[in-house]
């Protein structure tokens, strides 16, 4: 026998079925933009992905708690090292990442072929210059030896510092891509890089030694023992401003450079980043326009290199 098919009457209306398959279609769509992209959650909130490295620092929940206040729902993503959270954002997986200084950023749009853009600075955490022998740089002598980290980064941010010190004078003003070799001769001070982690214990050798935050405490120093640090309103130092990075083409929305000023403004997030940091975080606000100015810059750099 043949299987009996179960016949289905025509639609009265054709009318009827194009409405209902348009607004399914519709429907679809604005689902898949949503999970993509964020949206409104079922409380109206606008919802946004944010990624992060280090995302267990209590601040977050915080500026979670602070952003909910303003009718942003923020869901913080966890990376767990740097290369991820940038090419997250350019795919659309997350809406906005915070855990770069600009450097970093120049770096990786130049490599990529990308164009993230610096919606907003958040803090710089200052580079010092540190003593055992002296109790201010003007106590520092000519000729006297001043170490620096050898690591590419630091040792450039290092040299720039100790420029602003009046200790060396570097070619071309300096750069965040300084060596020792564009130490000028005739500088008041020798400079001698070395390891990262060495530079605590050469302060009985030395003037002096710019050391890296990670290892300051470490070595039984406190951050208050800087003879000078970073001056965040130093155009040079801008390239080490952390910042909130998202696509070019959402550089204006509304909802991530709200974000940005509730990082900038909100106490309470202040006040977590600053104990995470040791006290040693300073809250910038430097305008859009000039951290994509810094940022070209950069840029430009590195294409020359």
């Amino acid at each position: 026998m043949s299987e009996q098919v179960p016949q289905v009457a025509p639609p009265k209306s054709r009318k009827g079925v194009w409405i209902v398959a348009a607004v399914v279609a519709l429907a679809v769509v604005v689902g898949i933009v949503l999970a993509v992209r964020g949206g409104d959650d079922a409380s109206g909130a606008t919802k946004v992905r944010l990624g992060v490295v280090g995302a267990s620092d209590p601040y977050w929940k915080t500026f979670k708690d602070e952003a909910a206040k303003e009718d942003i729902d923020v869901e913080v993503v966890d990376f767990s090292d740097y290369a991820q959270p940038n090419p997250s954002v350019s795919e659309g997986e997350i809406d906005i990442n915070q855990f770069q200084h600009i450097i970093y950023l120049a770096d990786y749009n130049v490599k990529n072929d990308d164009d993230l853009y610096p919606i907003g600075s958040t803090a710089i955490y200052p580079l010092g210059l540190y003593s055992q022998k002296v109790d201010a740089v003007e106590d520092i002598k000519a000729g006297d030896t001043v170490v620096v980290p050898d690591d590419d980064t630091n040792q450039a941010r290092a040299l720039l510092l100790l420029q602003s010190s009046g200790l060396i004078s570097l070619k071309d003003g300096g750069s965040p891509f300084s060596t020792l070799n564009d130490v000028e001769d005739g500088s008041k001070v020798k400079v001698q890089a070395i390891k990262a982690d060495l530079t605590p214990t050469s302060l009985p050798d030395v003037a002096a030694a710019v050391i890296n935050n990670d290892f300051v405490e470490k070595a039984g120093l406190k951050f208050s023992d800087a003879l000078v640090t970073d001056d965040a309103t130093d155009p040079k130092a801008q390239p080490y401003v952390n910042i909130f990075a998202v696509r070019a083409e959402d550089k204006d929305d509304a909802t991530y450079r709200k974000l940005v000023e509730i990082y900038q403004n909100s106490q309470p997030v202040i006040d977590g980043v600053q104990e995470v940091s040791g006290n040693t975080a300073e809250i910038v606000k430097i305008p859009d326009t000039d951290l994509e100015k810094t940022l070209e810059g950069v840029e430009s750099q590195i294409q020359g290199q």
